[in-house]
């Protein structure tokens, strides 16, 4: 069965724009996973730990067969192989960051993984671009559409803008 999964990717060490590519490129490698859209690129303001270089992130959508937690183990080889430590500071630098955003419009909340990502909603860096293909989709739990969440940001905090 096919699923459709949103996915978050970013980076703010070396060639920015290269890992992201290269995260998205190695998820849909195998045909396990299918790219089926991706925003626009955007060189973003890092959020909650300030004290590291900006970031550029996307969003992208895929249809998938692997389940939720196969998924999410996947995407964590990705980023070791793109040179992530396990250890890194969290919120902090990063060589390559990939976050599930949703899949299908289901709920989860394990140790491991929570879906839709509990703080999506709160981040300008996820929303603008998921707005490039999916502004009027709707979070499962908030009932609103990605492009209602993204209004309701300050639009003075975490500054984004087109790569």
């Amino acid at each position: 069965m096919d699923h459709i999964v949103y996915i978050s990717v970013g980076s703010n060490m070396g060639n920015r724009l290269e890992n992201c590519k290269f995260g998205i490129a190695e998820l849909v490698r195998n045909g396990k996973s299918v790219l089926m859209d991706l925003s626009r690129f955007y060189v973003t303001e890092p959020v909650d730990y300030q004290d590291q270089d900006w970031f550029v992130n996307a969003v992208f959508k895929i249809k998938t067969d692997l389940v939720p937690s196969v998924l999410f183990e996947k995407i964590r080889r990705i980023q070791q192989n793109a040179g992530r430590p396990e250890d890194a500071i969290r919120f902090g630098p990063r060589i390559l960051d990939m976050d599930i955003l949703f899949y299908d419009d289901g709920l989860m909340n394990t140790k491991e993984l929570i879906i839709p990502h509990p703080r999506m909603h709160k981040r300008r860096f996820v929303l603008k671009p998921i707005c490039d293909i999916a502004p009027d989709m709707v979070h499962p739990m908030l009932k609103k559409s990605m492009k209602h969440l993204l209004d309701q940001l300050d639009e003075h905090s975490q500054k984004v803008f087109l790569y």
